[in-house]
């Protein structure tokens, strides 16, 4: 009987090679913290205005390039894939030309700036070092030639140092640091015309003497119980100390050029001493403890006021803005729509009234938006709904 041949085993597929990704993060490595969103106050609903940080003040991460120059970004978002932990901070760089303009090193843990070796590029103009873990200002000196914005929002500054031969300098952010005093500025007085400062642990606005040029101010989620040292900013067009504990209005007489305040979310109980602000367009004083709308004797050009979430019972106060175009007053103590009527027809320019949370939208019920367009029938806008034409 002939032996049954055993049938060949075939040849195992050959084992794939797995492609080489970047190492994950050790474990130990602590998650990047997400950005803070800075105060926009002037484009939300009333409700949720809050104080800006950033304004430039509610800039994007990524700041638009200025037209023609050579840029760089590098942004390391919470959505990205694990890269390796680098050893050196200047790697970042390596490949970068030397006559880059604008340069964006975001959320990528930088704990050093000399280590970046910047005196490579001698034609920067922008710097922008958000969201990184920097905690001295330092080796900027070799950018004092072109260097004229510098962002460092949102690190872990506790002093300013290491600015002072920045003097060409028209815009410094240092928003979401942990910065207690506003100190040795003084060699930036001369250019400088931005300056933000929210969310820190300042106490008191002082170190800003001469800044003849400053034209933005923004101090919000600060600390701050008292309006003063502005004297000299002659050429201020916007302040904002929004979420301070300031509980009065006061030293505002020379910044006769202010087109927006912001004072939100403080400890306010009376509008004042606004006499000499006639060029006022934006006034934002939500969220205070104010019971009636008032001071507003001298400010003709007024076109946005906010004095949502107060205890305001009516509108009277309002004669003295004829050119008003949005009136923020959500819940407040506003009952009668004769009221609204009797002190709003008037305003031609007015397109849009927030109302909601009142006793008169409460009252009201679904017949609330139609009473407001009959009281009001040139209105745009009521609360956060465009009205159809």
């Amino acid at each position: 009987m002939t032996e049954a041949t055993p049938t060949p085993t075939p040849p195992s597929p050959p084992v794939p090679v797995p492609l080489s990704f970047p190492a994950p993060l050790p474990a130990s490595a602590p998650a990047p913290a997400p950005e803070a969103k800075p105060s926009q106050e002037p484009t939300q609903a009333p409700s949720q205005a809050q104080e800006p940080e950033h304004t430039p003040s509610a800039a994007p991460d990524t700041p638009p390039p200025t037209e023609g120059a050579r840029t760089a970004t590098l942004v390391i978002s919470d959505e990205s894939p694990p890269v390796d932990v680098i050893d050196d901070d200047e790697d970042l760089l390596d490949e970068y030309p030397p006559d880059i303009e604008e340069l964006d090193l975001i959320h990528l843990r930088i704990l050093s700036i000399p280590a970046l070796r910047l005196e490579r590029f001698l034609k920067i103009t922008k710097l922008c070092l958000r969201q990184n873990r920097i905690e001295r200002i330092e080796g900027l000196e070799v950018l004092a030639d072109t260097l004229t914005e510098l962002d460092l929002y949102d690190n872990a500054i506790g002093h300013i140092n290491g600015v002072e031969k920045l003097t060409k300098l028209t815009s410094l952010d240092l928003s979401f640091n942990g910065i207690k005093h506003i100190k040795r500025l003084e060699p930036l007085k001369d250019l400088l015309q931005n300056l933000y400062f929210v969310q820190n642990r300042i106490s008191r606005i002082e170190g800003l003497e001469g800044f003849a040029r400053l034209t933005n101010l923004e101090l919000g989620a600060n600390r701050i119980r008292e309006i003063e040292g502005l004297d000299s900013l002659v050429s201020l067009e916007q302040l904002w100390l929004g979420k301070n504990k300031i509980t009065e209005l006061k030293n505002l007489g020379t910044l006769t050029k202010l087109k927006i305040l912001s004072i939100q979310s403080n400890r306010l109980t009376e509008i004042k001493n606004l006499e000499n602000l006639s060029e006022l367009e934006e006034f934002y004083v939500s969220d205070n403890a104010l019971t009636e709308i008032s001071g507003l004797t001298h400010n003709p050009n007024l076109k946005v006021f906010d004095v949502t979430n107060n205890n305001i019972s009516h509108l009277s106060g309002l004669e003295h803005v004829p050119q008003l175009q949005e009136l923020w007053a959500s819940s407040n103590n506003l009952a009668s729509f004769a009221e609204v009527e009797a002190q709003l027809k008037d305003k031609e320019h007015l397109e849009t009234v927030y109302l909601e949370g009142n006793p008169l939208q409460k009252d009201a019920g679904i017949t609330y938006r139609n009473k407001v367009r009959l009281a009001l029938p040139r209105i745009k806008q009521i609360d956060a709904t465009y009205i159809r034409a």
